[in-house]
């Protein structure tokens, strides 16, 4: 069923501390595309917008001293971030070769399909889920 008004998830914004080390994670490791990056001196920040497929996915933003906020263990509010993968040992493998710890593979009890977590460089909890 069509929904009437909301036509797809436009982006995710996640705010770093480092954001070099962010910017390195998402563009060399998960190798996002880059679409476009701005300094805002007014704010003292970086905004990185990125693709997936030339799809506009994540906004990377930086400001001064964000505050910390608690993702785990089940934590109120934004659980994960989930990208699909066609080969999921292949997609750890990749992660594991530029020293990405990820968990155990675990199989999704409802739909029989592997899965596995990791987090990027602000702990924010990711997820790699077998297409």
């Amino acid at each position: 069923m069509k929904h009437p008004f909301i036509q797809a998830v436009h982006h995710i914004a996640i705010i770093c501390s480092d954001y070099n080390k962010s910017k390195h994670f998402y563009t060399q490791i998960l190798n996002l595309e880059i679409i476009n990056e701005t300094y805002r001196e007014e704010r003292d920040s970086y905004k990185l917008d990125l693709a997936l497929n030339n799809n506009y996915v994540i906004e990377l933003f930086s400001f001064p001293h964000p505050p910390m906020r608690v993702s785990r263990p089940e934590a109120r509010g934004l659980r994960h971030l989930a990208f699909g993968v066609p080969d999921l040992d292949k997609a750890v493998a990749h992660l594991q070769a530029h020293h990405v710890v990820t968990e155990c593979i675990r199989i999704d009890e409802l739909t029989h399909k592997r899965f596995t977590f990791f987090a990027d460089p602000d702990d924010l909890p990711l997820e790699f889920y077998e297409l």
